[in-house]
């Protein structure tokens, strides 16, 4: 047993939803003892306790007194907090809970899946997780580094891998920051076994960061016998990083876009940043030719202003412009604005129409040589095209069946 006989996991507090603290106190008696405080009590207070117990046998704990106050919290996330609330006093105990996974959650993607928006939510703030699919993000990112205080970091790993298992993501992929290396590397025995679609690598300023991201997955995949692809999305956030940008790109076969994050890099420049870019150019600039040299997708920074929406579209515009096809949000209220400005233009789509047509004619006829009229098509032009009419499909700007 370690020394610690107290230990604890979660929020309280006025302003918390959906959450819950639990602290576990050993007595070393053989008496198990649950003292809960809840709104819902009344309710609930039967279930909660139940679980509780429930938790107990499964981790053998005797001799303790069980400690909760209760915001509204579901069943994976009081499992997901006593858990690790048990585990700082037993770190040696390998066993886990795991709540069961629906077969809703047990989708897939693709390395070449539209990634427009990427929704980040705070690990620690399970009130987020529940409706955060309902807006339609492309993705949404259950995000364990910046937006988690230090202190918090351990208990938000357990409550990641419980809702990935858990909340209905509403088909958006699955993803998660893990923490900078070397402490990335141990969140990734939480979420890799999970249906993780993709992970972000944040501050990489090096290949070999995504290199040992991906030997340590591939490991935990073979000792858990994981099946499909998990994805890496690695993240410039410095000087350093934007020089060894193409290298990071092509690190791995597995990594299928390249973003980059401006707070950070402004602040290894020493500078500020600033609505019109000039000091990020180059920086952004290197990130898109970086990941068309490496043949995967560019993906822009968050816009930290959530009510200027103006703002938001003209930026979503400028990347747009610089050759990005997706950018980050930190509020539900950004998706729409992000998929409409990275929509295409009528005229756009027109060309795309001819362009796809004329190369699946060209297909049915068996030709080596797609042409349009007197032009010949190359291969990348069509790809262009091709994407061109899958976003107007995808924001109902054209129907499929409008493609011959």
């Amino acid at each position: 047993m370690d020394s610690l006989k107290i230990a604890s996991a979660g929020k309280s507090g006025a302003t918390v939803r959906s959450d819950c603290r639990i602290e576990i106190e050993l007595t070393g008696d053989k008496v198990v003892k649950v003292e809960l405080v809840s709104k819902v009590e009344a309710l609930y207070g039967e279930n909660i306790t139940a679980q509780l117990n429930e938790l107990t046998k499964f981790f053998n704990l005797t001799g303790a007194v069980i400690r909760i106050e209760d915001f509204g919290a579901l069943p994976y996330t009081i499992a997901a907090r006593f858990e690790a609330a048990f585990k700082i006093l037993f770190p040696s105990e390998k066993k886990e809970f795991l709540p069961e996974m629906p077969e809703k959650n047990k989708y897939s993607t693709a390395k070449d899946k539209m990634r427009r928006s990427r929704l980040y939510l705070p690990g620690n703030e399970p009130k987020f997780f529940v409706n955060a699919g309902l807006h339609r993000p492309d993705g949404i990112i259950l995000d364990l580094e910046d937006s988690v205080a230090p202190a918090e970091k351990y208990a938000a790993a357990f409550l990641v891998r419980n809702t990935l298992r858990t909340v209905d993501f509403y088909g958006a992929e699955r993803m998660v920051r893990i923490n900078q290396l070397p402490r990335g590397l141990d969140d990734l025995e939480f979420i890799v076994p999970h249906n993780i679609h993709v992970i972000l690598i944040p501050k990489c300023e090096s290949p070999d960061d995504v290199v040992k991201v991906e030997a340590k997955v591939n490991e935990i995949k073979k000792k858990r016998k994981v099946e499909g692809n998990t994805f890496f999305m690695p993240i410039i956030e410095s000087a350093k990083g934007v020089l060894k940008a193409y290298e990071i790109a092509s690190a791995s076969g597995n990594i299928c876009s390249l973003a980059i994050g401006l707070e950070d890099y402004t602040a290894d420049l020493g500078t500020q940043r600033t609505l019109e870019g000039k000091e990020s150019f180059f920086a952004r600039s290197m990130v898109v030719n970086a990941a068309r040299a490496a043949g995967v997708q560019p993906i822009d920074t968050v816009f930290s202003d959530v009510s200027d929406m103006e703002g938001l579209t003209q930026s979503v515009i400028e990347a747009k412009s610089l050759g990005f096809e997706g950018k980050g949000c930190i509020h539900p209220r950004q998706i729409d604005p992000i998929h409409k400005a990275f929509a295409p233009a009528p005229e756009e789509i027109e060309k795309a129409k001819k362009i796809v047509n004329a190369y699946n004619e060209a297909e049915r006829r068996g030709l080596g040589v797609v042409a349009l009229g007197s032009k010949m098509i190359d291969a990348p032009v069509v790809k262009r095209a091709q994407r061109t009419i899958r976003l107007a499909v995808l924001n109902g700007l054209m129907k499929e069946e409008e493609i011959a």
